[in-house]
């Protein structure tokens, strides 16, 4: 494995951190879940102030929290590069007993 310098490292980090002032829906409850639950339940607003995620507003329902946050959504899909996949290690070979196994 190839090692990566300090500088290519910063540089892809700095790529996957979100933007200063950029918004994210968060769930109003006691536990982290999914955008999927509860559709219909308030959604709290949080912008990103560069060092965290600071909390802006409150949202009805899931739909006006997209309608929100969705505007540079966009820019955040293309900041974060896809995995080269021709660069996968190979397959193993499958594992075979050394010794053929005769049942008694």
């Amino acid at each position: 494995m190839s090692d990566e310098s300090l500088e290519e490292w910063a540089a892809r980090r700095a790529r996957r951190r979100p933007t200063v002032g950029e918004r994210r829906p968060a769930p109003l409850g006691e536990h982290e879940q999914g955008a999927h639950v509860a559709p219909g339940e308030a959604r709290g607003v949080q912008e990103w102030d560069g060092h965290q995620w600071v909390p802006v507003g409150v949202a009805e329902d899931l739909g006006a929290a997209a309608r929100e946050t969705s505007a540079g959504a966009s820019a955040r899909a293309e900041r974060v590069p896809l995995p080269a996949f021709g660069r996968l290690p190979a397959m193993p070979e499958p594992w075979r007993p050394t010794e053929v196994f005769r049942r008694p």
